[in-house]
């Protein structure tokens, strides 16, 4: 595997798609939330909610060479719903696409690192006492309870949000939730999306109290079988550049195929 356009194409489809998928479930699940999305040169403009994570594009520039006239339609997408006018753009759109971006009075605002890693039946053992498991078809809640929770330690004003975004996650075309539990007990929560042959690992949160015993290991190695099983040939992470979720993916022997930028309109 080479981190040239191809793979970057893939990789940001994956992604995109699986946001373009999460507005759907809102979309379904509350029909008058406004979420919608649409294509426009090759990239996926996404609405969710005006200060949705999800809110944003996906693969400027990687599929169609970037025009103004391209970037008039997806700002006025943003703009006439409220929203903010947000890219998260591959370094391999090139130059151009940037130069452009820079044009238009935009600033970076985020890096991530984008990795990756051939998909294979995991090894090693898991702790005794702990497990990892699909959920059933019943429990969607528990799901999105177990994975807000992790979550809401840092973040306790969202715990109601997160939950939701939860029971959206849970509910969304083409993913895949998992559950780890200690002595049976709910304790970690982790998700996986498959879109051709990538299986795009996200979500993954552990209950405070139960961090730091074997949970997260658990759900990536079942999140590992099950994109095995289901022919995926790579498996993808998106961390924060150099944070702890980065270094905690490369001892997993996942490799940074890129490092992205999120662009912001300035104004918007």
């Amino acid at each position: 595997m080479f981190a040239d356009l191809a793979f970057s194409r893939r990789l940001e489809r994956a992604e995109g798609m699986a946001c373009r998928q999460f507005a759907e479930a809102r979309r379904n699940l509350f029909p008058d939330s406004g979420a919608e999305w649409m294509e426009c040169a090759g990239a996926y403009a996404v609405f969710d909610t005006v200060d949705s994570p999800v809110t944003q594009t996906f693969g400027l520039g990687i599929f169609e060479q970037l025009t103004e006239s391209a970037l008039d339609r997806i700002e006025r997408f943003f703009l006439d719903r409220g929203a903010p006018v947000q890219h998260e753009v591959s370094p391999l759109a090139g130059v151009v696409a940037l130069d452009l971006l820079c044009e238009r009075h935009y600033k970076p605002i985020e890096l991530s690192s984008v990795m990756y890693r051939p998909v294979a039946l995991p090894h090693g053992r898991e702790h005794a006492g702990i497990g990892a498991r699909l959920i059933r078809p019943d429990e969607n809640r528990i799901w999105g309870d177990i994975s807000a929770r992790g979550w809401a330690p840092d973040h306790p004003e969202l715990l109601d949000r997160l939950r939701q975004f939860g029971v959206m996650i849970a509910a969304r075309e083409q993913s895949l939730c998992f559950l780890a539990e200690q002595e049976g007990q709910p304790a970690a929560a982790g998700a996986l999306f498959i879109h051709d042959g990538v299986a795009l690992f996200a979500g993954a949160s552990a209950l405070p109290e139960f961090r730091r015993r074997g949970l997260q290991a658990a759900l990536l190695r079942e999140r590992m079988r099950c994109a095995f099983e289901h022919n995926c040939d790579m498996a993808m992470m998106v961390a924060d550049a150099g944070s702890a979720s980065q270094r905690n993916a490369e001892r997993q022997d996942f490799r940074i195929a890129y490092t992205r930028t999120k662009w912001r309109l300035c104004g918007s």
